[in-house]
């Protein structure tokens, strides 16, 4: 309760600074002045068609996240209750996401951000339903649907926004704002979903939140309809005469032969992967240490939800403290995300030492509240991340670049979980900070040789 308590003026204190340090809309920036005159539109006309296109993709991505919120908080239950073997499910959808991410982005740019998003729609609904059976022949074809289905959810949907919003002509500084919406969202969304779906779980058992899921996916599958398609390629029907497989190739060869594009990867990946592992550990951690009146483990998830909202709220100031205080605006997002991973970092060290040479009666609170300190991280760097790749990745192969960075991701969550089982508790954690440290020396790289253009690629 006090943890909670405590979480709800840190999230009020921040919404207080949100509102007093975020740039002001009704100022122009040079860049928003240059689109206006070119476009012809006044300012109003310009935000009020931002506004309208955001909440389309916002009011999609959060219908999408509560749904993946709610059966993925109860997947474990589902599955025990199953008396199947848990550990192989997981690893196969972790696998299946491997094997599939270098193909699915080239098909995602050929053949239609936007059909992409429907298709994944369809995945979940069928996965969804494929859960209501206890088999585990059935439960293993759905993990395999499910590692194809999260390449699309983190690929496709990014892929469509940030190539639909360059197509209607908004300043790129703008997207910041969508991206910290997006993560703003995700941890509210979080946190409603753990409550809808304990009353579904009630009502109708373990499956459901999965019945609810499928309710949620299908009304965001009706949402995705109004959308208007957009493709990998620069050129308007450009994608009609680029062939699946030039498109793959040359998702590769930009990966090969730009290094910002490599680093963006590498960043994606150890930040992510290390994102994972302490998704795996956080619950089994606070449980070993057997606290005093034991772990109310549904009000520790709400305030690690409510850390990652707070994070989404700080990007903005954070990023124009940066812009205006310490560097330039070019450099700023790398600056905060570096800041991020440094933090994200540290906090990780907290509970590799305590666990390691203290006794655990004297380390639970240093460790929740260092937990706390990652998802609040997790929150700031999500839209910076996001920011990042629409800054260095090419829209051309936007689908392609992503899922080709999910490769790597797996492998180090394959690791990651594989390191839970094998080593102590305090060496995985130590783990996890390095994975954290190597992001912000790679993304440090970054924010030292940056140049305030964004490079274009285009189809050979």
């Amino acid at each position: 309760l006090n943890l909670l308590l405590g979480m709800s003026a840190a999230l009020t204190t921040t919404l207080l600074v949100n509102y007093f340090y975020t740039p002001d809309d009704a100022t122009e920036s040079a860049e928003e002045t240059k689109l206006l005159k070119s476009a012809h539109k006044t300012h109003e006309a310009l935000h009020e068609e931002f506004n309208k296109f955001r909440w389309s993709y916002l009011s999609v991505y959060l219908v999408i996240m509560l749904a993946d919120w709610m059966q993925g908080t109860h997947m474990y239950t589902l599955y025990l209750s199953y008396n199947v073997n848990i550990s192989a499910l997981f690893l196969t959808g972790f696998l299946s996401g491997a094997i599939f991410a270098p193909f699915l982005g080239s098909l995602v740019d050929k053949f239609g951000r936007k059909r992409s998003c429907i298709v994944y729609c369809v995945l979940e609904i069928a996965i969804n339903w494929l859960e209501h059976y206890k088999s585990f022949e059935i439960l293993l074809l759905g993990r395999v649907l499910g590692g194809i289905s999260t390449n699309l959810l983190f690929s496709a949907f990014e892929s469509w926004m940030a190539t639909e919003h360059r197509k209607k002509g908004f300043p790129e500084e703008w997207m910041a704002r969508t991206y910290s919406e997006l993560s703003i969202g995700n941890g509210t969304t979080a946190i409603l979903a753990g409550v809808f779906a304990q009353v579904l779980e009630d009502s109708f058992g373990h499956i459901g939140p999965f019945r609810g899921a499928i309710a949620l996916t299908a009304l965001a599958l009706v949402l995705i309809l109004r959308w208007e398609e957009n493709y990998g390629e620069e050129k308007e029907g450009g994608h009609e005469n680029n062939t699946l497989y030039k498109q793959f190739k040359d998702g590769w060869k930009l990966v090969g032969s730009d290094s910002k594009v490599l680093r963006i990867g590498l960043i994606q990946a150890l930040s992510e992967g290390g994102m994972y592992t302490f998704v795996f550990m956080w619950v089994p951690t606070l449980l070993s240490m057997e606290p005093p009146g034991g772990v109310p483990t549904g009000c520790v998830f709400s305030a690690l939800m409510m850390a990652i909202t707070i994070g989404g709220i700080v990007f903005q100031p954070l990023e124009n403290f940066f812009a205006t205080k310490i560097t330039s605006k070019s450099r700023a997002p790398e600056l905060s995300a570096t800041f991020a991973y440094v933090m994200a970092s540290m906090s990780m060290s907290v509970p590799a030492i305590c666990l390691c040479c203290a006794p655990a009666s004297t380390c639970f609170e240093k460790i929740l509240i260092s937990f706390v300190v990652i998802e609040f991280c997790v929150g700031l760097s999500s839209p910076i991340a996001g920011t990042l790749r629409a800054k260095y990745v090419p829209d051309a192969y936007q689908g392609a670049i992503m899922n080709i960075f999910r490769l790597p991701l797996n492998i180090v969550v394959v690791s990651g979980t594989y390191a839970t089982d094998v080593y102590d508790q305090y060496q995985v954690f130590g783990i996890v900070s390095a994975l954290f440290l190597s992001a912000a020396a790679l993304q440090s790289t970054l924010a030292l040789g940056n140049k305030d253009e964004k490079k274009q690629v285009k189809a050979d």
